[in-house]
Parts: structure tokens; C-alpha cells; sequence
């Protein structure tokens, strides 16, 4: 017997009392998120902090405070737009009758979030839900259990159980947890987790958003203004000690370029941390563990092996942010989704041969592109498939409310953000009004269709 069974079913009923709230409800609870967001902002800055040991304040105020805040205020200015009614065209033979799309709540919507951005991979998901008019239950992750602690205080602050609830605890809540009937569930975190989570929603035929990761590449093509293009990847891979599903994973670089590269990708991070007192430390010492194990099996298999930063430094950082060069498809690093500062870099001859190199693995999540060359980038876009793309820059993509931001593949499936999110949390509902012509009921709808069959649907038929 599922342990939350209980509670969800009350939560169904307060549902079923409103299934449908009005708009200033909805605004009304965003709102109020970003009234607890406001006014807790420094204690919650703390705990991500504290689950983090470190992490730069700065690097906690762009990727999550600030992107709920502009999640909600581009939420609050659209959403009248996003939830009225939509007229659609009618074909010919349809006319007078109308037709239009009525957003529609789905109902009680699961969210599961990670722990490499605690609040915002948390909240930015409740905004989109509320929005489609939905309750939320949200069970944060247990490996970032200050913050996830802390954010299930303050919602019992600030909202009735009835529209946001927040469950806290291990591997079992959370199996537990994805195998409640949800109108619709979320899931952010590792693709083999994700597979466990959407067996358990397909038991109920709860619809699933995945949104999954995966190793994502950056290309240096030979147009590019190297310097420039070093520091946007080594910005994107350390941000966040590389805990990002959108960090790029590897580095494809053309075989003339690659000791250019590595001077210029050493070059941008001594720019960027002095010394490594900066860099963001890794969640647990499990994540540690697996980061000295990537690396160690590197060297264990003869792949050289390059650590940023300068050699006699005193370092801050429990782990040296390091560069693995040409490492086959048998090393862990090319085999895991790295999630952590260890850039793999590969050599290529010909653009094609990266793209191939690319689409011979799984989809993943985002490819980044540096160069000038349009007749590469549309071989990309047309070739490769992955969940996003940037063009000479990384991240960039995400933090775009007018673009869905989701995988493809072994990257996920289903997307969010903005109005892409209000319709993946909403059902599209179809109507067609009937309307009869000139007020002759005989000439509307299906009445010149109906039996007995004659000459008269055989001409109508011809008509179609």
C-alpha cells in the first residue's frame, strides 16, 4: 500500500471542487511563490550553500534566483494570453461551425527534482504547473536534503496543502512517490532513474515529461576565433563545477587545432579562477568519489591526462578541474555522463567526421557549435539530433522563456518552459461549435450526412 495513497486522494477531491481556477487564483499562487522566494532569499542562498559546502553566491543568484524570478514575471504577463481560448481554422466543408482550443488543467501534477540546482529545477516547474491551473506535489531530491528541507518549511508557510505539497526522503519516497496517479508527472535527473520513473507512471498511464541529460559535445570548427570560443566552454563546463545536464561533456577539436586548444582552454581558466577558491565543490563526497574514479580510470588506460591551473597553487577545491585528451570509447569518461570539471577533448579531420562521431551515440540533451561557417551549421541542424543547440556559446539556450528547453531520445522527451510548459501541463481540449447555415439547420453540421444513403451523400462526397 503506496504510504502517500491517502493523502493524494484528498488531494484529488480538493481538485475535483476546482478543477479549473481562474486565472487570478493562479496568478495569486505565483505571486505568493515569489513573495516566499523574496522574503527568504538569503536563508535559502545559506542552505544551498551548506548542501553544497561551496558554491559562489553569484553562480546561486544567476542559475536560480534570478531564473525563478524571471520565470514568474514572464509567467504573470503572459498567462492571460496562454489560458484564453484559441480560435483555429475550420475547412470549407465545416463552415459556419466554429472551432477553437480550450486550455484545460490536468489536474494534480508530480514534480521530481535534482540536486545540482535545488530551488530552481524545483520551482521553476511549480510556476509553469500553476500557471496550466494544476495542484503540485514535489518530491526534491534527498542529496541536496538542506535546501530540499528547508523549501518543504517554507511551503507549508505559504500554500494549503491542497495546491502545492512537498514530500522529502530517500530512494524509497521516491519510488513511492512516481508510482502515485498523477495527471502528469516531471522527472530531472539520470536517464537510468528515468527509465524507473516512467515504468512507474505507465502503470497508472500517467503521461511523463523526462528531461534526462546526457553527454553533450561542443565543436571547434576551423572558423573559429579560438580564444573566444576556449573561454565560453571552459564558462560552461565549470559553471557549477560542471553539475549541469547542459554542461558540454566533450570537446570535439580539428587534430591542427588541439594544442592551440588546450593552451587557450588553460589560458581561460587561470583568467577565471586565479585560484581555485571559486569553483564550486561537488554536492557529496559520492560525487567526489565518482569524479576521482573517472579520472583515475583515464590514467589507468594510458589517456594523458592535463589539470588546470597552475602547478605549485595551494588548492581550495577538493578536486583539480582536469583535461583528458583522446580518450577512446572504452574509458569511463566517454562512456558516462561526466557531470563534473573533466573536460574529455577528441581530435577530428573533417567537419562530417564530428557529426558522425556524434550521431553514432545516444541524442543528447544540447550540442554547442564555435564557428562561422553557415554551411556547417546547417549541416549541423540538419543532421544531428539533440535536445537544443547554441552557437558559439553554451547554456545560452536554457535561459530563453521563448524556447522549449527538454530532451530527445536518451535525452528525454517532452519539454517545458514558458508557454511550452503551460501546454505541456494543460489539456489542449478540442471543441467545434455546430452552427447551421443561414439558419437552416438541415445545411449545419452532419445533418445532410445522416442515413438512409442516397444520391445525396454521393454528391457531398464528390464535394469533399
Amino acid at each position: 500500500m503506496n504510504p502517500f495513497l491517502y493523502d493524494f486522494d484528498l488531494a484529488s477531491q480538493a481538485y475535483l471542487l476546482d478543477p479549473c481556477p481562474t486565472v487570478s487564483v493562479r496568478k495569486d499562487r505565483i505571486n505568493r511563490l515569489l513573495t516566499m522566494l523574496n522574503e527568504n532569499e538569503e536563508n535559502l542562498c545559506k542552505v544551498i550553500q551548506a548542501d553544497f559546502h561551496f558554491r559562489n553566491n553569484i553562480e546561486t543568484q544567476i542559475a536560480e534566483i534570478a531564473m525563478i524570478r524571471s520565470s514568474a514575471k514572464f509567467t504573470l504577463k503572459n498567462l492571460n494570453k496562454w489560458a484564453a481560448k484559441q480560435k483555429v481554422p475550420n475547412p470549407a466543408y465545416l463552415r459556419p461551425s466554429k472551432a477553437y482550443i480550450v486550455p484545460q488543467p490536468k489536474g494534480i501534477v508530480g514534480i521530481m527534482s535534482p540536486w545540482n540546482y535545488p530551488l530552481a529545477l524545483a520551482l521553476i516547474p511549480v510556476i509553469t504547473a500553476f500557471a496550466a491551473g494544476n495542484r503540485v506535489w514535489l518530491k526534491p531530491s534527498e542529496r541536496s536534503a538542506r535546501t530540499s528541507g528547508y523549501l518543504a518549511t517554507l511551503v507549508q508557510q505559504y500554500f494549503n496543502p491542497a495546491e502545492l505539497t512537498v514530500i522529502t526522503g530517500g530512494a524509497d519516497v521516491s519510488r513511492n512517490f512516481s508510482e502515485l496517479p498523477f495527471h502528469h508527472l516531471l522527472f530531472t535527473g539520470s536517464t537510468s532513474t528515468g527509465q524507473l520513473v516512467a515504468k512507474a507512471a505507465a502503470e497508472n498511464l500517467t503521461p511523463v515529461t523526462l528531461e534526462l541529460g546526457g553527454k553533450s559535445p561542443a565543436i571547434i570548427d576551423t572558423s573559429v576565433n579560438l580564444a573566444d570560443a576556449c573561454a565560453r566552454i571552459m564558462y560552461g563546463k565549470l559553471f557549477n563545477a560542471g553539475q549541469t545536464c547542459i554542461a558540454p561533456d566533450y570537446l570535439l577539436v580539428p587534430h591542427h587545432l588541439l594544442e592551440e586548444c588546450i593552451n587557450e582552454l588553460q589560458k581561460s581558466f587561470l583568467k577565471m579562477y586565479p585560484t581555485d577558491e571559486g569553483l564550486t565543490h561537488p554536492i557529496d563526497q559520492a560525487q567526489l568519489t565518482r569524479w576521482n574514479f573517472l579520472l583515475q580510470d583515464a590514467i589507468d588506460k594510458g589517456f594523458q591526462t592535463i589539470p588546470l591551473g597552475l602547478a605549485d597553487e595551494t588548492h581550495h577545491s577538493p578536486f583539480v578541474p582536469t583535461l583528458v585528451l583522446k580518450p577512446t570509447s572504452q574509458s569511463a569518461v566517454m562512456q558516462e555522463e561526466i557531470f563534473g570539471p573533466i573536460l574529455p577533448i577528441l581530435g577530428y579531420d573533417k567537419i562530417q567526421d564530428a557529426y558522425a562521431f556524434i550521431n553514432q551515440r545516444p541524442n543528447p540533451l544540447c550540442i554547442y557549435y564555435f564557428g562561422q561557417s553557415s554551411a556547417n551549421i546547417s549541416l549541423l541542424l540538419n543532421q544531428t539530433k539533440s535536445g537544443g543547440v547554441t552557437l558559439n556559446d553554451t547554456l545560452l539556450h536554457y535561459s530563453s522563456h521563448y524556447l522549449p528547453f527538454g530532451g530527445v531520445g536518451a535525452s528525454g522527451m517532452g519539454s517545458y518552459h514558458g508557454k511550452f510548459g503551460f501546454d505541456t501541463f494543460s489539456h489542449l481540449k478540442p471543441v467545434m461549435e455546430m452552427r447551421s447555415f443561414l439558419g437552416i439547420k438541415s445545411l449545419g453540421g452532419t445533418k445532410m450526412a445522416h442515413p438512409p444513403y442516397g444520391n445525396r451523400i454521393k454528391k457531398l462526397l464528390k464535394i469533399l
